[in-house]
């Protein structure tokens, strides 16, 4: 099969590869659409320490099964499917309590830290196990299914934090899953919803997505004072924080009011630094949001009935033969580009 191999840090070769193998419980997938990821392009640099080549990246993906193994019960040749990106032991003891993004076993597809390799779907064909199988509704095309996965990453934030009713909602970065999170935020408990980064584009989305106040870090210099003239001088209740630096952490923190909550959403940089006193002095709580739980079916049936906006974020698509020329382009920062679909 055709492949898209990261074969050394900053170089992705298209190349003939071994067509997968699968297991009694797993499915043969035929890749129609595979979204390149913000952290596929950490990985593309090494910057991550997770995707240590040679491997195949890839894990927002969606397809038609082609084969299947022996033992798989609920899916058939020909089925349209897309596919959860986190591969996790169904017996585990964290999966049985329902919070199987922090199996002891959990693999990424397309993903290669120092424990596991696995291979994604920037390739004709890729091999799941039929549990994190999901049917497509006729209606959601292969590209919106390749989005699914980061619509359910900020759906799972949401669905950690506590979200009383009318309560101010922060969310800090409006990148890809910012600009989801403020999109979830809008159809949930939530009163007013404050997006904050540094470019004017993004934050247009934001607006249009539903936030009620936009405010660019770059150029706005009195964005404490205009939040706590929005919040009865207390700060946001909640924020999510959707890039992974010290400064938007920072940020996140210092806007908040007392016995607020900040889920972290964003992981680029490995280590940060955080504001504690104004953490412990306030009793901050902070908290981590790590990938899916179980996200898929709702957010699968939100695209369906369109109440979630996927189509306005797509880019463009392109020939997985062409994606190592659009990693160039997205590592680059090129302006106007938001999520990129390849198709093998």
């Amino acid at each position: 099969m055709k492949a898209l191999v990261l074969e050394s840090y900053n170089n992705l070769v298209y190349k003939d590869m071994p067509e997968p193998e699968y297991k009694p419980n797993e499915v043969l997938v035929r890749v129609k659409a595979c979204g390149i990821c913000g952290s596929d392009i950490h990985g593309f640099d090494g910057s991550s320490g997770r995707r240590n080549p040679p491997l195949i990246m890839g894990h927002e993906a969606s397809g038609v099964i082609v084969e299947v193994g022996a033992s798989v019960k609920n899916y058939k040749v020909g089925d349209r499917v897309t596919f959860d990106s986190t591969v996790y032991d169904l017996d585990d003891w964290y999966t049985l309590k329902g919070k199987y993004n922090l199996s002891d076993s959990r693999m990424v597809l397309g993903v290669s830290p120092k424990e596991y390799k696995r291979h994604g779907a920037f390739a004709e064909y890729v091999v799941v196990p039929e549990h994190i199988l999901y049917h497509l509704p006729d209606s959601v095309t292969f590209e919106q299914a390749a989005m699914v996965e980061s619509v359910a990453v900020a759906a799972h934030a949401i669905d950690l934090t506590p979200i009383n009713l009318r309560d101010t909602a922060l969310v800090v970065g409006t990148g890809m899953i910012g600009l989801f999170l403020v999109q979830l935020l809008k159809l949930s408990n939530a009163g007013t919803i404050i997006a904050i980064d540094i470019d004017d584009k993004k934050l247009a989305l934001a607006k249009k997505f539903g936030a009620d106040h936009t405010f660019n870090s770059a150029t706005d210099t009195n964005i404490p004072e205009s939040i706590l003239a929005l919040t009865h001088n207390r700060g946001a209740d909640v924020a999510f924080e959707a890039v992974g630096v010290s400064a938007t952490i920072k940020m996140a923190i210092e806007n908040v009011r007392k016995a607020a909550t900040v889920t972290l959403v964003g992981n680029i940089s490995p280590k940060v630094e955080i504001p504690l006193q104004a953490v412990v002095t306030r009793e901050v709580r902070l908290q981590g949001s790590c990938a899916i739980a179980g996200e898929y079916g709702i957010v699968l049936e939100l695209i369906e009935k369109g109440l979630v906006d996927v189509d306005s974020l797509l880019s463009a698509t392109a020939p997985l033969e062409d994606g190592a020329d659009w990693f160039k382009r997205l590592y680059a920062k090129e302006l106007g580009l938001n999520k990129v679909i390849l198709q093998p």
